[in-house]
């Protein structure tokens, strides 16, 4: 693990309650600058109200996330509406694909860029009066198609998202997200619904995301060969605690990461 002041994000203390439960409890950690992290847990563990309050959805509590971009800088980002934890350079996609259904591949993609636009939607009705506005709608389509062709989705660009194959339908979330241009990727289960061919071809996805697009990638997974496959440290969560972090090797034989996944029966059978 890098030193701890040397990180693409950090939680600090992280507590998010709802009501009388408790979600996430006091969650402290680093993810280094491009590393490939997995965050794991059996079902109520409280991944996703994790990231969930990374990325905006949720405020927690107690405690902090802090950011640092590819300047340097470090930028608390708690609290922060979505759209503005998007502009600071974090994008995600979800457990439950969330496309635009009616909206063709290309248009779902350029969504995406529109949260680097100069320009505002309006300028394009008057394209006479704004032409600069047209020539980066203009842009915003090209890189839109160029970015579909690099995740061997061109065939697909003019085609409805819901009508895309369910594998193509996850690659065309994660290309929109690359479309904001972000520094820090979170990929909620994108390994959820596919085969076991479909799986391995997602590990080697996975790093050329990291290495191409220069990225720090944070997942949450439930299919173990993908997370020991892919990801160079993990984070476990139970009903909302950290109970044990590592490499894939450290996790694999921790005995309080098997109780959790099998129960405390069959860990001792």
């Amino acid at each position: 693990m890098s030193n701890e002041n040397d990180f693409a994000l950090r939680l600090d203390g992280v507590t998010i309650q709802f009501g009388g439960l408790v979600a996430v409890n006091d969650l402290t950690m680093n993810v280094p600058r491009k590393g490939i992290i997995g965050l794991i847990g059996p079902n109520g563990a409280g991944k996703t109200s994790a990231f969930n309050v990374i990325t905006g959805f949720y405020k927690p509590n107690k405690g902090y996330v802090e950011f640092r971009g590819r300047d340097g800088a470090v930028s608390r980002i708690t609290g922060l509406p979505p759209h503005r934890v998007c502009q600071a350079g974090l994008a995600r996609t979800f457990q439950n694909i969330r496309l635009f259904g009616s909206e063709t591949a290309i248009q779902n993609v350029m969504i995406g860029s529109y949260v680097r636009q100069r320009g505002r939607w309006w300028m394009n009705l008057v394209p006479f009066t704004f032409p600069g506005a047209s020539r980066e709608e203009e842009e915003i389509r090209a890189n839109a198609l160029a970015l579909l062709e690099r995740l061997g989705l061109g065939a697909y660009a003019e085609t409805p998202a819901s009508s895309l194959p369910y594998g193509a339908q996850r690659r065309l979330e994660i290309a929109r997200a690359l479309a904001t241009k972000p520094e820090f990727l979170l990929l909620d289960e994108p390994a959820a619904g596919m085969n076991p061919q479909e799986s391995a071809e997602l590990l080697k996805f996975i790093r050329s995301l990291r290495d191409e697009f220069d990225l720090s990638i944070l997942l949450i997974e439930h299919d173990m060969k993908v997370v020991m496959g892919v990801c160079e440290y993990i984070w476990v969560l139970d009903q909302g605690t950290l109970i044990a972090d590592g490499s894939p090797e450290d996790i694999r034989m921790n005995p309080k990461v098997v109780e959790a996944y099998l129960g405390k029966e069959a860990a001792h059978a």
